[in-house]
């Protein structure tokens, strides 16, 4: 492509000594619109992004996506031919995305390499996560923005959050779905597709209504466990599970944290005794007790967990790993939860 060319020569130059050198609702100062004559105005487009200002010059034309997050809104803006590259992914698309995801380069299933990243030549790199940004993650933003490649981090992991200690950060504001609309909005305006961006917005407030109608939570306990058995991670107050628990007017057992996914015994989870368990169905194999098969195995067998109410009743509510993270699937997981209270007799 005629605008990536330049940016590879420089990385190729420059990769080197950049690797030894070394987040929003973001608020759009102009916006790009279609001209009479086909052309498109309204750049060079600058943002505030995750406190830092971000310009793009052009629509994007290779744009790389290092989170599945921010993969699963490009593919759901119809964004797929301006796309270089994905990486890093927990679980399997919804049906709807496959075939256009298939259009797609697979860079790594998790962190691929900055060399990697730049060998697919991108005009635009987005994540979902500050550590993918960062260090130990692909590369710092300033390595990208060193060789002329815009980033973009998604606001629902920065704002009213803190990332700055070990973990998956702090919550000191709770999570909203409108955050997470703000990011579709963003990207959306970032490639020129503002009304795409719009009606996806509404449709996933339409669900979010719908699942939601006629459910009284109040009196029931909800445990959010992510990942690991041995030290599992259990979900905060404040994060996409809070999204969902709020939604629904339930409780989490373990809203008295406002880390994002603190790391708690079991003991203490049996002695706070959820009325449902939902659990994380995972493709990925990194931790102890990925898939939801194998955490409900280790629930209905440990002597610590086996006499849990939920587990005794097994009411479980299977969520991949997206619904459980602040992205447009965590409507999925609204709607999952809201089905499963349904079915257990537990919506008032």
């Amino acid at each position: 492509m005629p605008t990536a060319r330049p940016i590879r020569h420089a990385a190729l130059l420059l990769a080197g000594a950049l690797l030894l050198a070394g987040c929003g609702g973001g608020s759009t100062t102009s916006s790009p619109k279609g001209s009479p004559t086909g052309e498109t105005v309204g750049y060079p487009l600058t943002l505030d992004n995750c406190g830092r200002e971000v310009r793009i010059d052009s629509p994007p034309k290779r744009a790389v996506s290092l989170n599945q997050g921010t993969t699963e809104i490009m593919l759901s803006l119809g964004l797929a031919d301006r796309m270089a590259g994905t990486a890093t992914w927990t679980d399997p698309l919804p049906k709807s995305l496959e075939k256009a995801n298939a259009k797609v380069e697979r860079l790594a299933d998790n962190n691929p390499s900055f060399e990697k990243v730049l060998d697919a030549e991108p005009d635009f790199v987005a994540a979902s996560f500050a550590s993918t940004l960062g260090k130990g993650g692909v590369a710092p933003r300033e390595q990208f923005e060193k060789l002329g490649v815009p980033t973009y981090l998604s606001a629902a992991d920065c704002v009213g959050k803190d990332n700055s200690g070990d973990g998956d950060g702090v919550r000191t504001d709770p999570l909203t779905m409108d955050t997470v609309y703000g990011e579709v909005r963003d990207l959306a305006r970032i490639f020129g597709v503002e009304e795409r961006g719009e009606k996806l917005v509404t449709a996933l407030k339409a669900r979010v209504d719908g699942a939601a109608s006629g459910i009284d939570a109040r009196s029931v306990t909800v445990l959010y466990w992510f990942a690991n058995s041995q030290s599992p991670y259990m979900a905060g107050c404040c994060g996409a599970p809070g999204v969902i628990t709020k939604v629904l007017g339930a409780k989490n057992v373990f809203d008295d944290t406002h880390e994002e996914w603190p790391q708690i015994n079991w003991e203490t989870v049996a002695d706070r005794n959820p009325d449902i368990l939902v659990i994380g169905d995972l493709t990925r194999k990194r931790q102890t007790a990925e898939t939801a098969a194998k955490k409900i195995e280790f629930l209905e067998s440990n002597p610590v967990t086996r006499n849990m109410t939920a587990v005794k009743k097994k009411r479980y509510v299977l969520l991949s790993g997206q619904a459980m993270n602040p992205t447009i699937r965590t409507v999925e997981g609204v709607e999952k939860v809201a089905a499963a209270l349904r079915e257990y007799g537990l919506t008032g």
